[in-house]
């Protein structure tokens, strides 16, 4: 029975990224090259709410804190004991995400804090600074200055969150082309919010390596109907069925993708748009995905 304490004769790939699961149990790094898994492992046991990276960090959100995990260095050694997540003094918090090396992140509450790129925060959490606002209920998720609340997309600017348009946000994503992942329908911000496809949309990501204004590789869930974007026409196709809902997707060499129940996916060849090659963790109640953009920069 495969079990996230597995390890597998592996070696240096060519073209091998690392990307990191966070589930109700932890994070587990996924050393993965092109579409076959590798080595994978539990590096840090917590309740991961939420999970974002930049090309040197990466960060979750936790029932006790922000925490976050320095890259450099932290896989020389590619073992699951090197990689050690740091707390930040933020206490608990339900959502986390970059714009650009500044952390941004979100309490039950719906207070929005910012950890500017560069700030040494520690256990008395006196780097982050309040994002003013006139009160968000509830926030469920963050990209970029985007913020994704029940009441609709919120933008961080100038220290203060203004509203943005649409209600019942469910996912966000800033890479390229504004994307919000809606009850009603998965939109683009254009000349003001456009819907693209129609229902209830949960999961929205694209490739964090997509030029301003622009989409490379992009994916979107409705239930357990799987969108990938064709930039080639700028339409959105269905691309897949998944047994279970998939929460989140990373990018690479090709596409990757991780079921809530911890199967994880990476797209075959095709422009990494062919079938899923699958490998279970062995963990559940999973809540989302992320490769470090540094990790296939370079290859």
């Amino acid at each position: 029975m495969d079990s996230i304490e597995e390890k597998r004769v592996y070696g240096d790939r060519e073209g091998a990224v690392e990307a990191y699961v966070a589930s109700s149990i932890g994070v587990v790094r996924v050393r993965v090259a092109g579409d076959t898994v590798g080595e994978f492992g539990l590096c840090n046991r917590c309740n991961a709410r939420d999970i974002a990276a930049t090309g040197g960090t990466v960060a979750i959100a936790t029932d006790e804190d922000v925490r976050i995990l320095q890259l450099e260095g932290a896989r020389d050694e590619a073992t699951e004991a090197d990689a050690t997540f740091v707390g930040t003094g933020f206490g608990p918090a339900v959502a986390v995400g970059y714009d650009g090396a500044e952390l941004v992140a979100a309490g039950p509450d719906g207070d929005v804090f910012c950890l500017p790129a560069g700030a040494d925060a520690d256990a008395t959490g006196g780097e982050w600074e309040p994002v003013e606002s006139d009160g968000v209920a509830t926030v469920r998720a963050i990209d970029g200055d985007l913020v994704g609340t029940d009441a609709g997309v919120y933008r961080v600017h100038d220290g203060s969150l203004d509203h943005a348009g649409l209600t019942d946000v469910r996912d966000v994503s800033a890479n390229g082309v504004p994307l919000a992942a809606t009850a009603d329908g998965l939109y683009k911000l254009g000349n003001g919010w456009m819907e693209t496809l129609e229902g209830p949309f949960e999961t929205v990501d694209a490739d964090p390596h997509s030029e301003r204004g622009r989409l490379a590789r992009a994916h979107a869930v409705s239930g357990t109907t799987v969108y990938a974007y064709d930039a080639d026409d700028d339409t959105w196709r269905e691309y897949d069925r998944s047994s279970a809902p998939i929460v989140g997707f990373g990018y690479g060499p090709t596409a990757y993708a991780v079921t809530e129940r911890g199967t994880f996916l990476a797209a075959t060849p095709a422009d990494g748009n062919g079938p899923w090659r699958s490998r279970t963790l062995g963990v559940g109640d999973v809540t989302g995905l992320v490769v470090p953009r540094s990790d296939y920069r370079s290859h």
